[in-house]
């Protein structure tokens, strides 16, 4: 007769399920040990169809709705906070569970309307912070976190707004960050804010910034990690403010430069002054000027850059 065999000495109570004990071993007719290999997570998942079944349960008959109906709104929940349920009892001390608009959401669409995705901060990094306010100060400090923040939520595909430093995050007035904003700009640093990746709002476009960081010397690869842009897109402003220069040393005016490159009349003005202020090294207006004598005037039909 089969003779079962706990893998400890507690007391069996009986209808109690066991997590702790997943198998058992049996011993068969001629007494050789063997082991069920059930699923160590048998119990987790029966507790999670369980309240999946609770759910559901109470959305039929509180609400009314068909099976159908009540599973979908399950997915739906599952979605929406499944940024929660993944990072929850993960966090690191300092960090927070935040909102921003998707990097997806278009200009032309109201935030209220717009995608928003679910993103981990880092508020306080401990002692990297405190060695920074020790040797630097408060304001040294508001920076360094702001631009860490920022990233964090452009990689997790977010983007924070001045609105959301100021407001919910730093508890301070917006023309302090936009202060912050204009050192960053002195030291070449574009912040991945929507205002700037996004071209909204009086901030001053990455273009020009990444066309300045070109005209300086510097090398895709080091503009595309100062501007948080991929290669190829860098590769392509340069491109157009190639051809903005063609045409500008062809004779064409403003306006019809920026009919033809598909540009605001504003950053053909800002290119033109780029151009004009002289604070080229001399490899790159070498480059230019090679370019120029080639004679690549045909502007690209396309999406504007």
């Amino acid at each position: 007769m089969m003779g079962l065999i706990a893998s400890n000495t507690e007391q069996w109570k009986e209808g109690v399920a066991r997590v702790e004990l997943p198998c058992v071993w049996n011993l068969n007719s001629e007494g050789i040990i063997m082991i069920n290999n059930s699923s160590l997570n048998k119990w987790h998942r029966l507790a999670h169809k369980q309240l999946n079944q609770q759910f559901v349960h109470e959305i039929i008959h509180g609400m009314n709705c068909s099976s159908f109906e009540a599973s979908a709104i399950l997915d739906t929940v599952y979605r929406v906070y499944r940024p929660y349920f993944e990072t929850s009892g993960t966090l690191k001390p300092g960090q927070i569970l935040f909102q921003v608009v998707s990097v997806e959401t278009s200009t032309n669409t109201p935030l209220a309307e717009g995608k928003q995705v679910m993103v981990t901060l880092t508020l306080d990094a401990g002692p990297e912070d405190l060695r920074v306010r020790e040797k630097q100060g408060v304001q040294a400090l508001r920076r360094h976190r702001m631009q860490r923040i920022c990233i964090e939520a452009f990689q997790q595909g977010g983007l924070l707004t001045i609105e959301d430093l100021a407001n919910r995050l730093f508890n301070c007035g917006q023309r302090t960050l936009s202060r912050d904003l204009e050192a960053f700009r002195e030291q070449g640093i574009v912040l991945p804010l929507r205002s700037t990746i996004k071209d909204m709002g009086r901030s001053i476009t990455h273009r020009s910034l990444i066309i300045q960081q070109w005209l300086k010397g510097m090398e895709y690869s080091e503009i595309a990690r100062n501007t948080h842009h991929g290669i190829q897109s860098v590769q392509n402003y340069v491109s157009k403010f190639k051809r903005i220069v063609a045409l500008a040393e062809e004779g064409y005016d403003i306006n019809t430069i920026a009919f033809l490159a598909k540009m605001s009349a504003s950053l053909v003005q800002t290119y033109f002054e780029l151009y004009g202020k002289g604070d080229i090294i001399p490899h790159r207006r070498k480059e230019l000027q090679s370019f120029l004598k080639k004679g690549a005037l045909q502007i690209p039909v396309g999406r504007s850059q």
